[in-house]
């Protein structure tokens, strides 16, 4: 019975209890406390989605239906996506004042918190692309050289080699780029707004967006202003000699001949 009563009494019985405790009070707090989070987070989105229904019922169902199925004047929503509704009401195009063949860029009416509603009130219409975080858009790990390649191969034809924007038919125009927030760039290049193509993901990666995006910014950034010169909206020193030889040594040539006609009629008189 001594022997018995002495290992009951062992110095590391209270340890080994303590560390029990402890690893029972970190289970239970692992197993509720993310469902907790996770309720949380889904309660947070169900009053998003409440608030941007009641503003979307104010400043977007006449033209875009009841339940964003669309009417005559305006395209369903159902599928657009969270970045959709950030680039169109981000940038002011939406609500438009108007119809036309393109609705310009404005000052937006929202701020970013309603935006915010509306987008998460629209996503649950139906799946589509998310908005964007900063460290898809963001200049960390960008390839500017290849990001201008892939911007003369797939935006240049529209945008111009600079993004500085060009007319197209009809009259629509490609807006310039510059000044754009690269988050909104990202979203014109999932989503496709307007006359745009969408360049998804198996278009265009994730990487190849952010790399067109750091390029956009480089040439038209606060360094590209201090060059100085006339660049001709950016096409490049090929096309701007080309210019500069046509019309410099033109205009030196029709100096030229006036020069010597004056000549031979002074001396004939």
């Amino acid at each position: 019975m001594k022997k018995l009563s002495a290992r009951r009494r062992h110095p590391l019985a209270a340890l080994v209890v303590l560390l029990l405790a402890l690893a029972c009070t970190g289970g239970l707090y692992a197993a509720f406390a993310p469902a907790d989070k996770a309720q949380a987070d889904e309660t947070a989105q169900s009053l998003a989605i409440d608030e941007g229904k009641k503003l979307y019922s104010v400043g977007c169902a006449s033209c875009h239906g009841t339940d964003g199925q669309g009417t005559t004047d305006g395209p369903s929503l159902v599928g657009v996506g969270a970045a959709a509704v950030d680039f169109q009401v981000g940038t002011g195009r939406m609500p438009a004042q108007q119809p036309g063949a393109q609705v310009p860029r404005k000052k937006n009416i929202y701020s970013q918190a309603e935006i915010d509603q509306l987008a998460a009130y629209v996503a649950s219409l139906g799946a589509g692309p998310t908005v964007p975080t900063k460290e898809q858009y963001g200049p960390e790990g960008a390839d500017i050289a290849k990001g201008g390649d892939l911007f003369r191969t797939n935006c240049a034809q529209c945008h111009n080699f600079t993004g500085k924007g060009g007319a197209l038919t009809h009259g629509k125009y490609a807006p310039t780029l510059e000044g754009v927030d690269p988050k909104h760039i990202y979203e014109a290049m999932e989503t496709g707004p307007q006359n745009m193509p969408s360049f998804p993901d198996g278009t265009l990666s994730e990487q190849n967006k952010k790399d067109i995006i750091a390029y956009l910014n480089a040439v038209n950034g606060e360094e590209s202003e201090s060059r100085g010169g006339l660049e001709l909206g950016g096409i490049g020193p090929v096309a701007e000699g080309l210019f500069g030889w046509i019309f410099g040594l033109g205009t030196l040539i029709a100096i030229a001949v006036w020069v010597a006609a004056r000549t031979a009629k002074a001396k004939k008189s």
